[in-house]
């Protein structure tokens, strides 16, 4: 799944810290040396950060043990920051099976800690180093991963604010937070595309006429924009018309 934001770094975060967490009943982990808007967005959030620390003798790798160490049980997802930011480095890789030495420790302790990772992968077509570049959802298989990325970075435009949180979940993450909405149900679970049917309970809500009431809702509510299962051809043909007529209003006139 891939939702593309607007002014990325900010918005990112916080739709992430936000999606993640419980404000004053959870913890997020940010490495140290680090980018220091995240411990702004997970105060913003009312979230506890903590940090853990990255091995200048070993080229600023993760720290497996510092990170451990100020884990615990209401610790719900750690940020990886590769390329690095401020640091400048690039994680090591395995030369022959093109995986990466330490993002699989990290992998591997994320998983046994019960935790996500946060990915922040935005510099990733700027590297230049002897070491190929691994992204963090290599390692999918092995622990939830929600990688952001963005535009103005690999093009050096940031003028471009646009940018894109990405899940790899073949664990069914997502799905696990969907039961957690008592009127919305996933009967299957997706094995390929880019999307899921779900279940809507209208019994269990007020004022929602139908399913294109609350998509409507839900947008103007919350900035979530999802499709209606009743969406009918006619439907998406109108919609398309409208973004049309749209484009040719703004239109530069020449």
């Amino acid at each position: 799944m891939m939702i593309l934001s607007q002014w990325v770094v900010p918005k990112q975060l916080r739709l992430l810290l936000q999606f993640s967490v419980v404000p004053g009943q959870t913890n997020i982990l940010l490495p140290r040396p680090g980018y220091p808007f995240y411990k702004s967005c997970a105060a913003f959030c009312g979230i506890e950060a903590r940090d853990y620390n990255l091995n200048l003798e070993r080229n600023w790798e993760i720290d497996l043990d510092s990170l451990k160490s100020v884990a615990d049980k209401i610790t719900v997802a750690m940020v990886v920051i590769n390329p690095g930011n401020p640091c400048g480095n690039v994680f090591t890789c395995d030369h022959i099976w093109l995986r990466s030495v330490a993002y699989n420790l990290v992998a591997q302790t994320a998983k046994k800690l019960g935790i996500l990772v946060i990915a922040d992968e935005v510099y990733y077509h700027l590297t230049f180093g002897t070491k190929p570049f691994v992204p963090m959802g290599t390692f999918g298989s092995l622990v939830p991963v929600l990688t952001v990325g963005s535009l103005s970075k690999r093009w050096v435009v940031p003028g471009w604010r646009l940018g894109w949180i990405a899940v790899t979940d073949p664990r069914g993450y997502m799905l696990w937070r969907i039961k957690e909405i008592d009127c919305i149900t996933c009967p299957y679970k997706p094995e390929g595309a880019m999307s899921a049917m779900v279940k809507l309970d209208l019994s269990l809500l007020e004022d929602i006429l139908d399913d294109v009431d609350f998509c409507c809702k839900l947008a103007k509510e919350e900035s979530v924009i999802i499709i209606p299962g009743s969406a009918e051809p006619s439907t998406l043909e109108d919609g398309l018309e409208r973004v049309k007529s749209f484009c040719q209003r703004h239109a530069k006139k020449h």
